[in-house]
């Protein structure tokens, strides 16, 4: 259908708008034509109620007739990390809607210049935000891109890799800059633990996993005691003695009365005290 037959076209259902052509599937609409319809959609558009179901109509044909753009914008990144395609189309997709809901026919601007930037800028968000393996701040992922392409400018001229002082040069930074980013760039991509990690070919050789160490159950126990340490030199000689005696000596509360001359019930109370007492200073620490 090109967009005279389309304009020309009676609704002859409810789905559409009266001042709207039907057009059953968008996505079949040719580029050419598609243009010369949305923006006879985009102006019904802004006086259609928001929630209706002429407004749906509308928006939706709208989305299927520029998914093209999508599209085209998307065949840029192609190459681009370890993003599916498939992911890249959808969020792209979102550029659209956001260009279709914010467009304004005042402006006096095509459409398709309009919506580019949209969607190839949501589409670099995604790869910004999520193909990044650790997190890093924004200002290290710029500063990647950037040694990316003087690495391979240098290369170029130098005809081979540049050092880091060349790169610090080239770009007006400091060398210790430049290491900062080269060690960022290393969270760009994560390898898997079972990647062999020697030089053997065919990959026998022993991986990642094999070189990581247990969990030492052990080690909790050291770093409480490490933090306990100066909080038991806080407690009062009384205090240390019942911890000691109950705890080091594994003497029961009654045992511990009958060498102090104290109550089990006094024995129970001050023990309650100076374990919440170390309890909330490990807590705190």
């Amino acid at each position: 259908m090109n967009a005279r037959e389309a304009t020309a076209c009676t609704t002859g259902t409810s789905e559409a708008s009266d001042e709207l052509p039907w057009i059953e599937d968008g996505g079949k609409v040719a580029p050419k034509d598609a243009r010369a319809l949305s923006r006879l959609f985009l102006d019904r558009l802004q006086v259609l109620e928001e929630g209706t179901r002429e407004y749906q109509y509308a928006r939706n044909t709208l989305i299927e007739m520029n998914l093209s753009l999508v599209a085209f914008a998307a065949r840029r990144f192609r190459n681009r990390g370890s993003g599916d395609m498939e992911d890249v189309i959808q969020v792209g997709t979102i550029g659209l809607i956001k260009a279709i809901d914010r467009f304004d026919l005042s402006r006096e601007v095509e459409f398709t210049s309009f919506a580019i930037p949209y969607i190839v800028g949501e589409i670099k968000r995604f790869f910004r935000d999520t193909t990044w393996a650790v997190h890093v701040p924004r200002r290290l992922q710029e500063l990647r891109v950037n040694l990316a392409k003087s690495q391979e400018t240098l290369a170029t001229a130098l005809n081979r890799p540049p050092t880091v002082k060349e790169l610090a040069d080239h770009l007006e930074l400091t060398e210790d800059e430049v290491i900062e980013g080269l060690l960022a760039a290393n969270g760009y991509v994560a390898g898997s633990i079972d990647t062999p990690g020697g030089d053997e070919e065919g990959g026998e050789g022993p991986k990642y996993a094999d070189t990581i160490g247990d969990v030492d159950p052990a080690m909790d126990l050291f770093e409480d005691l490490h933090t306990l340490a100066p909080l038991l030199q806080k407690l009062d000689d009384r205090e240390r003695t019942i911890i000691e005696m109950r705890f080091g000596q594994e003497m029961t509360q009654a045992d511990i009365g009958r060498e102090l001359h104290l109550s089990q019930m006094h024995i129970s109370r001050l023990l309650t005290r100076t374990l919440t007492k170390l309890r909330t200073g490990l807590l705190d620490t």
